[in-house]
């Protein structure tokens, strides 16, 4: 029998993608509702019924909805929003963070979706706490920049479709209380939220993430070396994460917004300068892909026991 999936939001950025990744599947049928029932209670309550699993890309408060909607009926969700990243009794949605995060997420009910920096901040930082070579007390800045399609709809149209010429770079955040700070805090295991600094820039799609550091602010002893062991040993075997070798990222002379765009990867590297000390921790992906709807199609393949990249761009 099909695993039958309902898209609720697929109107939007994340679920048109979505739904081009699990397009022509075999072993899934694809629920989506027209534009005039996708706001509409009484069908989306009747998706629910139907669907095995509701993949959410819908604002925070209509993904709550959705969930209190199908209550009392036995599917499982996706949830892409932020509204339950944080939330007990989630399981968060990132395969590659803990060695038995798989395994949590094919038997989990309730699964909350990565955000996009999120997921290049975490696959950073939290092998390196979990080895014991960041304390959790440790201050930490990350620094990012985004495509616009980050923004969705609207933002996509001001670039797209404005009298004048997108920004080269926009930094956003300025307030310091971004929504994917508790989300980074929480799930790298630290006792103080990171300094975030987002920005997006003309390119549509892509994203770099950097964590700056300095080895005196990691484990007495620490090597460059034992720092990129760390992130080579967690990602060992992950079929959509790659780290770099130290060799070849020191020949790097730029690392481009558009990496890994139109792709489900996730590239980290680890750029250093041994005579100061100084640390250079990056992510490279695409933020509609690792970071939104590949993250979620990686997740559904997990739930229903499909193989992982099943549909992923790779």
């Amino acid at each position: 029998m099909s695993v039958r999936v309902f898209v609720d939001g697929g109107a939007g950025t994340t679920g048109l993608e979505i739904a081009q990744r699990l397009g022509n599947r075999d072993g899934l049928e694809l629920l989506v509702l027209g534009d005039e029932q996708r706001k509409d209670s009484a069908a989306r309550r009747h998706a629910l019924e139907q669907a095995d699993i509701a993949i959410l890309c819908l604002p925070d408060d209509a993904a709550r909805e959705a969930v209190t909607l199908g209550a009392d009926l036995p599917v499982r969700y996706i949830d892409a929003s932020t509204a339950h990243r944080v939330a007990p009794g989630w399981t968060y949605g990132m395969a590659e963070i803990e060695p038995s995060r798989r395994e949590e997420i094919t038997r989990a009910r309730f699964v909350s979706n990565p955000g996009c920096y999120p997921t290049g901040f975490l696959a950073l930082v939290r092998p390196l706490v979990r080895a014991g070579l960041l304390a959790a007390t440790t201050p930490l800045t990350i620094n990012a920049t985004s495509g616009y399609s980050g923004g969705g709809k609207a933002r996509i149209a001001e670039f797209e479709q404005g009298e004048k010429p997108p920004t080269i770079l926009r930094a956003y955040g300025l307030g310091l209380a971004h929504k994917h700070v508790p989300e980074m805090q929480q799930h790298a295991g630290l006792a103080l939220p990171p300094i975030f600094a987002p920005a997006e820039t003309a390119a549509y799609r892509g994203m770099i993430v950097e964590v700056p550091l300095h080895l005196s602010q990691l484990t007495p002893g620490t090597t460059v070396d034992q720092v990129h062991e760390a992130l080579a040993e967690a990602y060992l075997g992950a079929p959509l994460v790659t780290v770099a070798s130290l060799t070849d990222s020191a020949a790097m002379t730029g690392l481009t917004i558009e990496r890994a765009a139109g792709s489900d990867r996730l590239e980290l590297f680890v750029f250093a300068n041994p005579k100061t000390g100084h640390l250079r921790l990056a992510a490279a992906l695409d933020n509609l892909g690792k970071g939104a709807s590949g993250a979620a199609v990686q997740n559904l393949n997990l739930m229903a026991g499909f193989p992982e990249t099943a549909g992923l761009q790779l």
